[in-house]
């Protein structure tokens, strides 16, 4: 378990699946993420198979009060030039703005830089994402580019934004603002 100032990162269980569902199921919850709903708890089955044998984690994201409300995962784990991507999905939508999305890619990035040595950490959302975008820009995310006409979703075509975070940044911040 790893834990942040709100949030808890464990490792997914097959029970936090149905909460998983109902969540790619929200058009709301998933408007932003590459996710195409619908999707069955079989479908999420054979996912929770595939993710048990894959390099790429994803955590389950627990309240402090040990209420599921999110997850949060890495992909495409590169050992040899030491970076990551990251994605996240708070499907519990009482909690959006509340500051545990935050925390919990503070939690994660800081896992990734200290505990695995990581030299870069990167992510890719939509760019009418504003408060997603505005979330990675206060966790020290940067913007290095648009990818225009990047993916189709809901009948059109969207641009996405690269952002990314480098371990000097991290050390930076955390010089500033402290442990």
């Amino acid at each position: 378990m790893i834990e942040g100032r709100l949030i808890r990162l464990r490792p997914v269980e097959r029970g936090d699946l149905p909460a998983f569902v109902r969540w790619i199921n929200d058009p709301e919850v998933t408007e932003f993420l590459k996710l195409e709903p619908p999707m069955s708890l079989e479908d999420e089955e054979a996912w929770f198979a595939h993710m048990l044998r894959s390099k790429d984690k994803v955590f389950s994201i627990d309240s402090k009060d040990g209420r599921l409300i999110g997850n949060i995962c890495t992909v495409n784990l590169d050992w040899r030039n030491r970076r990551t991507e990251i994605g996240i999905m708070i499907g519990e939508k009482d909690l959006w703005s509340c500051g545990y999305g935050r925390d919990a890619i503070l939690t994660l990035v800081g896992y990734l830089f200290e505990e695995l040595n990581l030299n870069r950490v990167g992510l890719l959302t939509d760019s009418a994402n504003t408060r997603a975008l505005s979330c990675y820009e206060r966790c020290g995310f940067h913007r290095e580019g648009i990818y225009r006409d990047y993916r189709y979703k809901r009948g059109r075509y969207v641009d996405c934004v690269l952002m990314s975070m480098l371990r000097r940044e991290w050390d930076e911040r955390r010089a500033r603002s402290g442990p």
